[in-house]
């Protein structure tokens, strides 16, 4: 089942209500990554969006580093990363979950790395996100 972005088709940035209507109980796995984020020095004030055809984004940054992307949906998020070549390696031989290094192989391979997205539902999602922001910041 796929997962749409919550706010396709709209013009402005969702405020702090709407979002927090639309994560529903997500909506604190959303917040203990920003927190977490915020810990290790990365900016998550930065919403974005190509097109209203894409919907809106949280765009994690360091310095101006994107680190991950964050995507509202209907009671989850996603998160999408882009991993170079030596954090792809570093991912792969880390212990992440078989899940995770399934995505990972299965990725789409662009200019920039591979890109990855995961779906959050819940805190007990947060922790290979954890594993992939600190490979990303280390490679």
């Amino acid at each position: 089942m796929d997962f749409p972005n919550a706010f396709i088709g709209r013009e402005t940035q969702p405020s702090a209500k709407v979002l927090a209507a639309t994560l529903g109980d997500s909506l604190e796995a959303w917040k203990e990554l920003t927190v977490w984020l915020t810990g290790k020095g990365i900016s998550c004030k930065e919403w974005h969006s190509i097109s209203p055809k894409y919907g809106w984004a949280l765009r994690p940054k360091l310095k101006s580093r994107n680190i991950l992307y964050m995507g509202p949906c209907a009671e989850c998020f996603r998160v999408s990363l882009v991993l170079g070549d030596r954090a792809v390696a570093a991912a792969r031989a880390s212990d992440l979950p078989k899940a995770v290094l399934k995505e990972i192989a299965g990725a789409r391979r662009y200019a920039e790395g591979t890109g990855i997205r995961l779906l959050v539902k819940t805190a007990e999602d947060l922790a290979p996100i954890h594993t992939l922001v600190e490979i990303k910041l280390q490679n």
